[in-house]
């Protein structure tokens, strides 16, 4: 099985970034972070993805997931 691409948007101050990165890391899901505060062009991609100016926003695949949402990203990923 092929791991889905996962990219998350970030801001360093948001506490709920933190929050997935660390859930990622604990749950050994590779990943791409974007910090959106050090780029305009990557923040106005992620408004245009989601349609929302909050972070985090996390894509897996096909699929975008604004905020944590640890029970949406498991079953984005098949994780228990």
């Amino acid at each position: 099985m092929t791991q889905k691409t996962v990219t998350i948007y970030t801001t360093p101050t948001c506490h709920f970034c933190h929050m997935a990165k660390d859930f990622f890391e604990e749950e050994n899901v590779s990943f791409e972070e974007v910090d959106v505060s050090k780029s305009r062009e990557k923040a106005m991609e992620m408004i245009e993805l989601s349609g929302q100016q909050g972070v985090p926003v996390i894509s897996i695949g096909d699929a975008v997931i604004v905020g944590f949402d640890e029970e949406q990203i498991r079953q984005e990923l098949n994780l228990k």
